[in-house]
């Protein structure tokens, strides 16, 4: 597996986690993975860590993407892995010009194969091709 891949299916399970249990909080939820996952190279937890500090400070934005290419699917309907992979494919998609689109979408492709059910890869495709048409923000990844 990929340095970046790892990093992605760590970035998933931290924003999953603070998704079912939000009282516990970003610093906590970042320290715990830390701990649990001591083993991780540095560029692996830098590039999780970023992901989800990026995910979490563009949410609502992101959301709003999300949610106006879902046909017939609130956010709360949606499954929790599907809804986090997508939101994390949907950052890179609208705030790291420096991830190539068709990287970001394969790898949430993939990681929705792994962790979600056996619709939720073409349910993440579907809505991720949506929001890859839409142009990148202007904003850089050097303010992450």
């Amino acid at each position: 597996m990929g340095l970046r891949r790892e990093a992605r299916e760590l970035a998933l399970q931290m924003l999953y986690a603070l998704d079912v249990n939000p009282s516990v909080g970003v610093t906590d939820t970042l320290q715990t993975f830390r701990e649990e996952h001591a083993d991780v190279t540095g560029r692996v937890r830098q590039f999780a860590e970023d992901l989800v500090r990026g995910v979490l400070q563009r949410r609502e934005l992101i959301d709003s993407a999300i949610e106006a290419r879902s046909k017939n699917w609130s956010l709360a309907r949606m499954p929790r892995v599907d809804l986090n992979v997508m939101r994390m494919a949907a950052y890179e998609l609208m705030f790291r010009p420096d991830i190539p689109k068709k990287v970001s979408i394969n790898e949430a492709i993939e990681i929705a194969r792994r962790f979600g059910d056996k619709e939720s890869p073409s349910f993440v495709n579907g809505i991720l091709d949506e929001i890859e048409a839409c142009p990148k923000t202007e904003e850089s990844s050097e303010e992450q």
